[in-house]
């Protein structure tokens, strides 16, 4: 525990792409096996269901997504 509170201090936390709570277009495209240009695309047609579009990018709500997935017969 001691040695994140210093990495998070020091502004260089790193996650593994399972455990972020909230992943980039690359790292969900990376995550899902999905192409960059359809998760792109994905995320602007479902902003608010489990994207969101935080200054100049989108963000993948990975739980959200991954029940999307699941209740999705095609993407």
């Amino acid at each position: 525990m001691l040695e994140m509170n210093s990495a998070v201090e020091s502004g260089k936390a790193t996650l593994s792409i399972g455990e972020k709570y909230m992943l980039t277009i690359r790292e969900a495209a990376v995550y899902f096996n999905i192409g960059i240009k359809k998760m792109r695309r994905l995320a602007e047609d479902n902003q608010g269901r489990f994207s969101v579009y935080s200054g100049n990018r989108y963000l993948i709500i990975r739980t959200k997504f991954e029940k999307f997935i699941e209740d999705s017969s095609t993407i």
